[in-house]
C-alpha cells in the first residue's frame, strides 16, 4: 500500500513569464503526466483552453490542436502567449493528489505558490486571470482581494500597483458551460485587459 508521502507532488513545470507580460493566467496544479499530450501548461487534450484561444484569436478552435499526432502544438502556442503577453503559472507549488486525476476536489495542497514574488517578476502585469474555483481560493489565502463571480473582475492594489483579478470558468469539460460561451467569457476578459 502507497505511503501518504508518495502522492505529494512537485510542480513539473517553471512559471511561463513572457518579459512584457500583461496578464497573469493561474490554473490550480498540472493533471497527471500520464494525461499530457504536450511538456506544457493546459497539455490534457480534454482541456479546452487551447481551443478556446484558437476560437478567439483564430477563429479555429482546432488552430493549436495537432490532430494527427492527438497533441497540442507546444511550440506555436509559446509564440502566440509571448506575441501576447501572456503570463502562465499555478496557484499551487507542491500538492498531495488524493485520487488519480486532474479533479480540483482531489488537490490538497501542501505549498502555494508564492504569489507576491512571482508577480514581482512580471512588471508589466496589470490583471490576474484564475481558471477555476481552487485556485482563487488559493491565491486568495495570499492576496487580500474580495472574490468576483465568474467571467466577472475586480480592481485591486498589489504594492502600489492597480490590478484587475478575474474569475474565469475552468477550461475543463467537466465544467458545464459550452466551448463558444467559455471563449465569448475569455474574449471579453482579454480585450479587458487589451489583448486582441
Amino acid at each position: 500500500m502507497p505511503t501518504e508521502i508518495s502522492n505529494i507532488e512537485r510542480h513539473p513545470l517553471t512559471p511561463f513569464l513572457p518579459k512584457d507580460a500583461r496578464l497573469l493566467m493561474l490554473g490550480s496544479f498540472p493533471p497527471p503526466r500520464k494525461r499530457w499530450s504536450m511538456d506544457f501548461y493546459y497539455p490534457n487534450l480534454n482541456n479546452d483552453m487551447w481551443r478556446v484561444m484558437g476560437l478567439i484569436f483564430f477563429g479555429e478552435k482546432n488552430y493549436f490542436v495537432e490532430t494527427a499526432h492527438k497533441a497540442f502544438n507546444k511550440e506555436r502556442i509559446i509564440g502566440f502567449l509571448t506575441e501576447k503577453g501572456i503570463a502562465l503559472f499555478d496557484t499551487a507549488t507542491v500538492v498531495r493528489r488524493l485520487k488519480d486525476n486532474a479533479a480540483d476536489q482531489f488537490l490538497e495542497i501542501v505549498e502555494a505558490t508564492d504569489m507576491p514574488a512571482l508577480l514581482q517578476q512580471l512588471p508589466d502585469c496589470r490583471a490576474i486571470a484564475v481558471t477555476g474555483q481552487k485556485a482563487m481560493d488559493t491565491l486568495r489565502t495570499q492576496l487580500q482581494v474580495e472574490e468576483p463571480a465568474v467571467g466577472k473582475s475586480i480592481e485591486f492594489l498589489f504594492e502600489n500597483r492597480s490590478m484587475r483579478l478575474f474569475r474565469m470558468p475552468s477550461t475543463s469539460r467537466a465544467y458545464p458551460l459550452p466551448l463558444e460561451r467559455k471563449a465569448v467569457m475569455y474574449e471579453t476578459m482579454l480585450k479587458t485587459v487589451g489583448i486582441e
